[in-house]
C-alpha cells in the first residue's frame, strides 16, 4: 500500500481593512432627533423599511439609539411605513 503525503494547503488570510465612517450627527452637532423630521430619518432606513445598522451608517452608539427611537415613534404616528411593499 502506497501512502500519499498531503501537503498542507494553508491559505494566508487576507487582512480586511475597514474604513470606519464618522458619525454624521456628531459632525453636524445634532443632539436630538425628532420623529417629525421624516426626510432625515429616511437616510437611516433601508429600501424595505428596516433600520440600517450603525456599522453601515457610521453612527455612534449614542446617536444610533436616538435614531431608532425616533424611527419607532414615526412608525407609530404613521409618518413612516413599517414595511415597504415591493
Amino acid at each position: 500500500m502506497a501512502f500519499t503525503t498531503q501537503k498542507s494547503k494553508h491559505k494566508k488570510k487576507k487582512k480586511i481593512i475597514r474604513k470606519y465612517l464618522k458619525c454624521s450627527l456628531c459632525q453636524a452637532g445634532i443632539s436630538d432627533m425628532s420623529f417629525i423630521d421624516v426626510y432625515k430619518l429616511k437616510k437611516f432606513i433601508s429600501r424595505r423599511g428596516k433600520i440600517i445598522s450603525r456599522f453601515k451608517t457610521g453612527n455612534c452608539s449614542k446617536h444610533q439609539r436616538v435614531v431608532t427611537i425616533a424611527v419607532k415613534r414615526a412608525r407609530q404616528m404613521s409618518l413612516l411605513p413599517f414595511i415597504l411593499k415591493d
